[in-house]
């Protein structure tokens, strides 16, 4: 079932499939969504106009099923906000 343009699907255990990541020894930070359904670049946009918009952060679509995000330790906020909007 999507909401909107776009369904982020739980993954086996129950959880949202958002997984962090850090590079370049600790100066680098990503928050990946992963196998994301529909228009990948409608989620993307919200992202960047409600959760992400003052942090300076750069979101953007991988592959047509995941959104990497840089710039920012925001992987429990991007949870809650999935959870939120009903994921």
């Amino acid at each position: 079932m999507l909401r909107g343009l776009y369904h982020v699907a739980r993954n086996s255990r129950g959880s949202l499939p958002v997984y962090s990541d850090v590079r370049n020894a600790g100066s680098r930070y990503l928050v990946t969504i992963r196998n994301v359904d529909g228009t990948v670049s409608d989620l993307v946009k919200e992202l960047q106009t409600t959760l992400l918009r003052d942090t300076g952060a750069r979101v953007q679509a991988v592959r047509n099923r995941h959104v990497v995000i840089q710039g920012g330790m925001c992987k429990n906020d991007v949870v809650e906000w999935l959870a939120s909007k009903g994921f």
